[in-house]
């Protein structure tokens, strides 16, 4: 090898570890900007979920069943119904979590984010609307993959509404409001040996507020209008001046009215205070 080709091999050699080097600053330098990036959106990631799960002292677990496979025909009032209520209960004040023809592992899922929000300074409403079905004197929401063919199957497979109250005491809500608009004809009753129809007696705990439907062992039609009678009426009667008691009381006196006496609710309440719907009403 002669002087020239190793001066040539040199400058090669020195132009390939600068260009190497400079390749090796951009790597680099993008591998940072990278990490930057990421650091920021994790950052933004933590402060809305920081801001999505909060205290709040208003929240509801709004739940409308719609679609069994083994009913004849969807509920559709149920949908709708749990889409009007949420949207009145957030005008309210309400921090609501709506769930849409919920499995009973969604079911599980919504009350396991509500009992991980709730504070002793929280009013809490449930509303579920779709089948209910008793059974062992316990009332059950049903989800809508429920496989029931005897009256055993309602317990493993639905969620009790006592349950959920039980769920609301041990946490301390101040409040405990409860809506059941499912008391209706269920598509399982001739598959039990022995069947009572409507839903069980719900037992109200300290500091609670329940209205349901109709009365107990009743069924109530559904009708024909977008809502159900009960939600329909209960939307009426929200009013920001007025007691939790007041307006559940007067969507019963008017349901017992306007059906001449074939549907009445039922109100059982053990409040120790004036419950509001509305924070602006106090």
């Amino acid at each position: 090898m002669n002087v020239r080709q190793l001066d040539l091999s040199r400058r090669t050699i020195a132009v390939a570890a600068a260009l190497i080097g400079t390749v090796s600053l951009a790597i680099g330098a993008h591998a940072a900007l990278n990490m930057r990036a990421i650091d920021a959106a994790r950052a933004v990631t933590t402060d809305q979920i920081t801001g999505s799960i909060g205290h709040a002292s208003r929240l509801a677990l709004v739940i409308g069943n719609g679609h069994y496979p083994d009913a004849s025909a969807p509920l559709t009032q149920s949908i709708n119904d749990a889409r009007a209520l949420s949207s009145a209960l957030r005008k309210n004040g309400f921090d609501v979590d709506m769930v849409e023809d919920a499995s009973k592992d969604d079911m599980l899922r919504a009350v396991n984010r509500l009992k991980s929000r709730i504070k002793h300074d929280t009013v809490v409403m449930l509303f579920f609307g779709g089948y209910g079905v008793q059974a062992g004197r316990e009332s059950y929401m049903m989800p809508v993959d429920a496989v029931i063919w005897k009256e055993s199957d309602v317990r493993r497979h639905g969620v009790s509404i006592e349950g959920v109250l039980e769920m609301m005491k041990e946490q301390g809500a101040k409040a405990k409001l409860v809506v059941v608009d499912a008391s209706r004809r269920n598509p399982y009753e001739r598959r039990f040996r022995s069947y009572s129809h409507g839903l069980a007696p719900i037992g109200t705990p300290d500091n609670a507020l329940i209205l349901s439907s109709a009365s107990p062992g009743k069924v109530a039609d559904d009708g024909k209008g977008e809502h159900s009678t009960l939600v329909s009426e209960l939307l009426n009667n929200l009013d920001a001046q007025a007691s939790a008691e007041s307006v559940f009381n007067k969507t019963r006196v008017a349901i017992s009215r306007a059906s001449e006496g074939d549907q009445v609710p039922t109100v059982s309440s053990s409040l120790l205070e004036d419950v509001r719907l509305s924070e602006a009403g106090g």
